[in-house]
């Protein structure tokens, strides 16, 4: 991947295009603001990042567009992408397009179609970015990734302030967290250390691991299982008995036959209760009182019988009295049983022939014949009471045995209430047996429960083996061998200091080490501005010719801003080169900055052969092979990147 050419869009519709050699030195010199340094800052912008970072002045405000097209080993991507609106600093959205030979597109051909994740996605597949993530150790506070091409940024894009600073090595872009940690988790990736096949192997065990975990759990619920089924058996065989659906169950049933036990519970049944009679409930209640009113009737009759007979009794009494004293005086003349005669103070009928005697006489037996039958009614009355008695005491016994009936159907009829709810707990605990019995785990299937385990543990051993076996540690500190041999060998040719002692690319703390006999000397502690830009580009050059020797996905271009600066006197005098060739020779050290540039050009021709390189700068040579390096005449006002009669936005 390499940068085609660069367009920018007015809002007037015109285009200022911006053309490179895709492979080779390309330097664009001139004045200051004059939008040399903006040129990395619109590349990323249209890769995909949604940050726009491009300084505040002419460009924003009379730059609609920007556009840049890359070129791939068979094809170009156009990727363009609107200034944001109202002064924003960022925008997503983005136009693509694809082919073989692209055409710069015409200002009213500019719209979006898609956005910046299809773009980082895009170019990261076509650079051939394996699919992978980032090894982030559990426990971590920052969250696992996919490398993309965004990550190749630090290793691109050298900016004015950061190519010869001391204490920082690479891109360390300050609109992300922690780039130095993103460095790090990102380098083997696109170092070819986390393989295609290595992240297929990883994805591969954490799903196995995943189903090993579900595995393991389900084999510790069926072992909890079959220590608590025994238990759980007799719990809900004696709540079975409880209910009534097994009465008939001895107690001391044993442990193989609950299992069958509770199976044949499953095919238990509701008891059909019979229909609730209260029509005849209320039938015998009526009966119940009619004849418990048959009584109160008939215990009146017996009152008043009773009664009557007490009254009689006292009237016998005083005329068995009359009677006694009528016979003790024998007031009658004849014995009424006898009819003897028996006044001795009289002779047989003296006297009673006269009208008074016979009314006398008259009156005597008609008192005696009252008293007689007077006494004479006592049994029939008592007759009538005993008949009376008798009926009473026969109601009684109807009102029992009604009373008896009733209280036998009201029974019943709770009986089918509480028919109705021991029904309901027996359909519970039938629930909960068939619960059980489907949840019981048979002893094969911990078998296979137990075999699926041992499988899935072999598979993990071989893929952690697998992947152990890859050895990336020591795979990574070779490679890093090998790009310090290279950083040593271009140290020497920039004539640095420390160049006679061994330096080495520092992961761990992004930076370069010096090892000295005596100590370590990491380059924060070296000094000379010369001497830190030599470090700078003697690693980029060594990381970027390890990439191409060995077919990494990092694009093959890099974009150094202003490396000569180290070479003036002071950064005002830099400044006032302006890409002439008199200010250049007169203050700068000609010998430097022809080294610098004859060794960035060899690279690109003999090193990294097809390798871009794209420089902006204030220095100009002479010299016509860097002449022929020039990509446009040195920038001035005008020309410069932006056309000064751009209307605003």
């Amino acid at each position: 991947m390499k940068i085609k050419s660069i367009h920018i869009y007015g809002h007037n519709g015109q285009r200022r295009d911006l053309e490179f050699k895709v492979s080779g030195l390309n330097v664009i010199t001139g004045r200051s603001s004059t939008g040399k340094s903006a040129l990395s800052d619109i590349i990323e912008y249209c890769m995909g990042c949604s940050s726009f970072n491009v300084p505040e002045g002419i460009i924003r405000d009379k730059v609609a567009w920007f556009a840049v097209i890359y070129q791939f080993e068979h094809e170009q991507v156009l990727i363009a992408k609107p200034t944001p609106l109202n002064g924003g600093m960022s925008c997503s959205k983005a136009m693509g397009r694809r082919g073989a030979e692209l055409k710069v597109p015409l200002f009213d051909e500019l719209v979006t179609n898609t956005n910046d994740e299809a773009v980082i996605i895009l170019i990261s597949r076509l650079l051939g970015i394996p699919e992978n993530r980032t090894d982030v150790a559990i426990g971590h506070s920052r969250e696992s990734y996919d490398a993309n091409i965004k990550h190749t940024f630090y290793y691109l894009f050298q900016k004015q302030m950061l190519v010869a600073n001391k204490d920082q090595l690479f891109n360390y872009r300050q609109d992300e967290y922690n780039p130095a940690q993103t460095i790090r988790d990102t380098f083997p990736i696109l170092m070819g250390i986390s393989s295609s096949d290595r992240y297929e192997l990883e994805s591969k065990l954490r799903s196995a691991k995943r189903d090993i975990k579900f595995k393991s759990k389900l084999l510790e619920e069926a072992r909890n299982a079959i220590n608590t089924s025994h238990e759980q058996a007799i719990s809900l065989l004696s709540e079975a008995k409880a209910v009534g659906i097994m009465s008939g169950v001895e107690q001391n049933t044993k442990d193989g036959e609950i299992i069958g036990l509770l199976r044949s519970a499953l095919s238990w049944k509701p008891d059909m209760p019979s229909e609730d009679d209260e029509h005849r409930i209320s039938h015998l209640r009526v009966e119940l009182a009619r004849l418990r009113d048959d009584r109160r009737k008939m215990q009146e009759k017996i009152d008043a019988a009773r009664l009557f007979s007490k009254r009689v009794c006292g009237y016998e009494n005083e005329a068995a009295e009359q009677l006694e004293r009528l016979a003790s005086i024998k007031a009658l003349p004849n014995n009424p049983e006898t009819g003897e005669w028996q006044w001795p103070f009289s002779e047989k009928n003296l006297a009673l022939e006269s009208p008074l005697a016979k009314v006398l006489v008259n009156e005597l037996n008609s008192l005696d014949a009252e008293l007689r039958i007077a006494n004479s009614q006592r049994p029939k009355l008592d007759a009538y009471l005993t008949e009376l008695e008798d009926n009473v005491r026969a109601i009684i016994e109807s009102i029992k045995e009604k009373e008896a009936e009733l209280s036998a159907a009201i029974a019943a009829n709770e009986m089918l209430v509480q028919l109705g709810d021991r029904n309901n707990a027996a359909s519970r605990i039938v629930g909960r047996i068939s619960f059980f019995l489907e949840n019981l785990v048979p002893n094969e299937d911990i078998y296979k429960l137990e075999a699926e385990h041992r499988c899935l543990s072999l598979r993990v051993s071989d893929l952690e083996e697998r992947i152990g076996a890859d050895d990336s540690n020591e795979r990574l500190n070779s490679i890093l061998n090998i790009v310090s041999m290279q950083m040593n060998s271009y140290m020497q040719k920039f004539d640095a200091e420390f160049q006679i002692f061994p330096a080495r690319l520092d992961l761990s703390k992004i930076t370069i080490v010096f090892d000295r006999p005596e100590r370590p000397v990491p380059m924060s502690r070296t000094g000379g501005g010369e001497n830190h830009l030599a470090y700078h580009l003697s690693a980029l050059l060594a990381l970027h010719l390890f990439a191409v020797k060995n077919n990494r996905p990092i694009p093959r271009f890099l974009l150094i801003d202003q490396p000569t600066q180290v070479y003036f006197p002071s950064e005002q005098i830099y400044k006032e080169a302006d890409g002439s060739i008199q200010k250049t020779e007169a203050d700068a050290d000609l010998i430097a900055v022809r080294r610098l540039f004859q060794l960035l050009l060899k690279f690109t021709q003999e090193e990294a052969p097809g390798f871009q390189l794209i420089v902006t700068e204030h220095a100009n040579l002479r010299d016509q092979w860097f002449q022929e390096l020039l990509v446009e005449p040195p920038w001035s006002k005008p020309p410069a990147l932006v056309p000064e009669d751009w209307p605003n936005s």
